[in-house]
């Protein structure tokens, strides 16, 4: 395998467990009963539309469908990829939560 072919499977790898994280989020919301679009606007205002949300919200399931997907585990998934604007903004919907 070449430098530049793993390199692609490397960011192909990323990519895809990226989209993992949009999916957690997206899924998050919809048990909380939150607006997913409106939440990383909040975390991200400058940003215009994100279509990995919107596939993302695509695949999620109602509430009573779902498994339940921890406060925690959100959070711990968020950091992994760096996102601590939109850690920040689910951290204050947990503590309006309590």
């Amino acid at each position: 395998m070449s430098q530049k072919e793993l390199e692609e499977k490397i960011i192909q790898h990323y990519q895809g467990e990226e989209k993992m994280m949009i999916l957690v989020f997206a899924q998050w919301c919809v048990n909380h009963e939150i607006d997913p679009e409106e939440l990383y606007l909040r975390a991200y205002p400058r940003q215009s539309a994100n279509p990995s949300l919107k596939d993302a919200i695509e695949l999620t399931v109602p509430k009573e469908e779902a498994g339940e997907v921890d406060n925690e585990t959100l959070l711990g998934v968020l950091s992994l990829f760096g996102n601590d604007d939109l850690a920040f903004v689910v951290t204050e919907e947990i503590q309006k939560m309590k």
